[in-house]
């Protein structure tokens, strides 16, 4: 009973489960991570677009800059022209790896039982 008075109190802000969403919550932060994680080396801006489709590429930006600002991503911009960025994770934006694989393999799970079900 005293776990609900986190949400009871206007607590829930203060945890480390407000925490883990502040970081990952958006429609394509987790994509953008797990996308960056599979390609097994950095990645280009517009590889990563490619990968992320329908984003556009003012919601690629801005999930990058917050990606990066939150320290799980980290961009390497190299001086030369056509200029070139590449994007890769940080340790601790590898760490969360693991968590999202967790949140993958539950949802595989769930839709397994919910074929089974039909």
């Amino acid at each position: 009973m005293a776990d609900i008075d986190y949400i009871k109190e206007n607590r829930l802000q203060s945890t480390g489960f407000a925490y883990t969403l502040r970081l990952i919550g958006g429609k394509y932060k987790m994509q953008a991570l797990y996308a960056i994680q599979l390609s097994h080396q950095p990645l280009r801006y517009n590889a990563l677009k490619r990968l992320l489709v329908p984003i556009s590429f003012k919601t690629l930006t801005n999930t990058l800059r917050e990606l990066e600002a939150d320290g799980l991503v980290h961009r390497e911009e190299y001086p030369q022209i056509p200029p070139k960025v590449e994007y890769s994770l940080t340790p601790l934006g590898e760490s969360l790896i693991p968590v999202m694989e967790d949140i993958c393999s539950w949802g595989e799970q769930q839709m397994t039982n919910e074929t089974e079900s039909l």
